[in-house]
């Protein structure tokens, strides 16, 4: 080792005195403090990458799942403001009495006989003017007093009286407007809070939709059993509301059935399921 050696080098070199530093343990040695530092500064690029490119996706999927935030489902019927008819029946008629029996005179054919002989006598003059001829002598009203008109139905001594009837119902009539709507079970606070745990709420934001609202017009017939059938879509806004409008629809349990003059009926529901993507 050179005089001057001690106070130029390091501890490296004095560790591999008079030893071979081409075998390449001295360069690795040497290197140390390079490679430490690249090894580092690499880590911290790779790390500082991935938390921005974390960064950049959750901010991409936040934005996703804050454009659809609520489903306002409007429950009010889709019929514009259209008033239930009620249906009036005629009021029904009284039974009118059966009219009173009208006395009567048996009518007798003269014959030309001593008095002994005469079986049936005519009657007599002044019985005729308050009694009408007839076959038979029967009891009843005189004809001076204001009797009702002629009997239609002589047979059984009444009067036909027209007597109004309800409307039938051939099972198949689907009834627009009734006395008791159809429900869903529970009313409408449990139809609301069905919708809003079953409607995929994400659909129209995965789906491309921009901010505003969607509505669907969806109408359904609940037959006089409860069940729900013939769904049909009034208003499609697209981005797969209307699907899944349906999709719901169908899942739900049975109704109520509606009623009308006393029985079930067959109904259609029409409602408006409301959308709303917020940016």
């Amino acid at each position: 080792m050179e005089t001057k050696m001690p106070l130029t080098a390091d501890a490296l070199d004095i560790l591999f005195l008079n030893r071979n530093k081409a075998y390449g343990a001295y360069a690795l040695r040497r290197t140390y403090s390079k490679r430490v530092t690249y090894a580092l500064l690499t880590t911290i690029l790779l790390a500082t990458t991935f938390l921005l490119i974390h960064w950049a996706m959750n901010a991409f999927a936040k934005r996703n799942t804050q454009c659809l935030t609520s489903v306002d489902v409007v429950l009010d019927n889709y019929q514009e403001e259209k008033k239930l008819i009620k249906q009036e029946l005629p009021k029904p008629q009284k039974k009118q009495s059966a009219p009173p029996e009208v006395a009567t005179i048996k009518s007798t054919t003269p014959l030309i006989v001593i008095d002994k002989l005469v079986l049936d006598p005519p009657p007599e003059i002044d019985s005729l003017n308050t009694n009408m001829i007839s076959d038979a002598n029967r009891t009843g009203v005189h004809t001076d007093i204001d009797l009702p008109p002629a009997n239609p139905h002589p047979q059984d001594g009444t009067q036909a009286v027209a007597t109004p009837s309800a409307p039938e119902d051939d099972g198949k009539t689907i009834f627009e407007s009734v006395q008791v709507e159809a429900a869903f079970p529970g009313g409408k606070a449990a139809w609301v809070k069905f919708l809003e745990k079953n409607l995929n709420n994400q659909l129209p934001a995965d789906n491309g939709a921009p901010e505003g609202k969607y509505t669907v017009f969806v109408s359904f017939v609940v037959d006089k059993h409860g069940a729900i059938s013939n769904i049909a879509i009034e208003n499609d806004p697209h981005y797969g509301t209307a699907e899944e409008a349906i999709r719901v629809i169908k899942k739900g349990p049975l109704w109520t059935p509606a009623i009308q003059n006393g029985r079930f009926v067959n109904y259609r529901v029409r409602q408006a399921i409301t959308f709303v993507v917020n940016d």
